[in-house]
């Protein structure tokens, strides 16, 4: 099994890149967060999936990220492509939160995940996690992203924004941080 690569770069898409290490080009899916992390020279941690017709990797650039998406690819029904579209939503921290909490609303963002897939996720997990405080509140959050998309913004870049605004402050302090990253100012 395939753990870690250290290599170059050698080609970035929406969803994959190729990092090329000992001469062989990996194709490794990734969450946009790690896409948009990564340079010229990388180096990743690897999920091999194996299946019957075929091997992915799927990458990630901290060892904590790669184990909450094992975690998840223990609840049943939640495949690889599920896990890593969890994952792009928020940071693990944030993850974490939701599912320590029971905030099944937070986890229902991600297309693809319903009420009752949500539900199984905290039940699975809850117990699995180690209890996580501090840091921004899930409710605000959401509200945040909310205003953000009410103002014609899509989630995906309401949700990149809103990584980059400060943790502290009010909810109207984020949203017109957020805004003036949205604006390139």
């Amino acid at each position: 099994m395939i753990g870690s690569i250290n290599g170059t770069l050698k080609l970035k898409t929406d969803k994959y890149a190729i990092v090329e290490a000992g001469g062989v080009g990996y194709k490794i899916s990734l969450s946009p967060d790690t896409l948009s992390k990564l340079g010229k020279e990388t180096s990743l941690w690897i999920h091999t999936h194996v299946r019957e017709d075929a091997l992915e990797l799927y990458g990630f650039i901290d060892r904590p990220e790669l184990e909450f998406f094992e975690m998840l690819m223990n609840v049943p029904g939640i495949g690889p492509k599920s896990a890593l579209g969890i994952l792009s939503i928020a940071t693990v921290e944030n993850l974490r939160r939701a599912v320590s909490t029971g905030d099944t609303a937070y986890l229902t963002r991600v297309s693809g995940i319903g009420e009752k897939t949500a539900e199984k996720i905290v039940l699975e997990l809850r117990d699995k996690l180690e209890t996580v405080s501090g840091g921004t509140p899930l409710r605000e959050e959401l509200d945040v992203l909310e205003a953000l998309r009410s103002l014609g913004y899509r989630e995906t870049e309401a949700r990149e924004a809103l990584k980059k605004v400060s943790a502290t402050g009010s909810a109207n302090g984020k949203i017109k941080e957020a805004l003036k990253i949205l604006g390139g100012k």
